[in-house]
């Protein structure tokens, strides 16, 4: 657990000096369940203010219907790079990529894409997961294969923990759990080691306590050229 804990310690500065070098512009994505834990680091009270989702359409959320059709879009080759040759990604940023089996085309293309084009991406898998798939990318490769910093949410193979005498299967999925705690300790870290280096880290403060509308769109002005997803 200590060694644990010092490599995440190892992520937070990475990526803290990569904003600082990029003007910290930061995004995240993940398809299907994948995505929410980044829609819980987003525009969030208490939340670093630079966080950027990118939203592939029908793989955004659960929104999709029938929910089988998201699931299949998530696995089809391709969309990754489309994904990425529309979004704001340039050399430079950072990109959060989350997917706990790390094996389908569209975060596995998107990652690819990103880093070939100079953006230092961070990769929130399973390394028991994704070890115990074949990869849907016709190249066969999978999230760990193009992520600069790979982080493990440590689920195994089917993201499931519970069994019980008369169900044929485990039950009880744990990446939501992890991979939401890791995506919030990631910023904690991170506000921490920029105010080290002396450079603002623009926080949301709750919108329901007194004030905090006006403090929120401050400092959401101040930081526009690095926030996208006001419009």
């Amino acid at each position: 657990m200590a060694l644990e804990c010092v490599e995440h310690r190892r992520h937070q500065n990475f990526v803290a000096a990569l904003l600082e070098g990029a003007g910290g512009r930061i995004f995240a994505f993940g398809a299907s369940h994948s995505s929410l834990p980044v829609q819980d680091i987003v525009y969030r009270a208490g939340g670093l203010m630079l966080i950027n989702p990118l939203y592939g359409p029908g793989i955004e959320a659960l929104i999709t219907r029938p929910s089988t059709l998201g699931s299949q879009m998530e696995q089809m080759p391709g969309c990754g790079e489309v994904l990425f040759n529309n979004s704001p990604l340039k050399e430079g940023d950072v990109l959060i990529d989350v997917s706990v089996s790390g094996h389908n085309a569209v975060p596995v293309e998107l990652a690819r894409a990103a880093r070939e084009n100079g953006v230092f991406v961070v990769g929130l898998t399973s390394h028991k997961y994704t070890d115990a798939v074949t990869s849907r990318v016709p190249d066969g490769t999978k999230l760990k294969d193009h992520a600069d910093i790979g982080i493990d949410n440590r689920v195994d193979a089917g993201d499931v923990v519970l069994s019980l005498d008369g169900v044929p299967q485990k039950f009880t999925p744990a990446s939501g759990v992890t991979s939401i705690a890791i995506l919030h300790s990631l910023p904690a870290g991170i506000i921490e080691k920029l105010l080290e280096k002396g450079l603002s880290a623009p926080v949301f403060l709750a919108a329901n306590l007194d004030g905090g509308a006006e403090w929120n769109a401050k400092y959401l002005a101040e930081n526009a050229d690095r926030i996208f997803y006001l419009n």
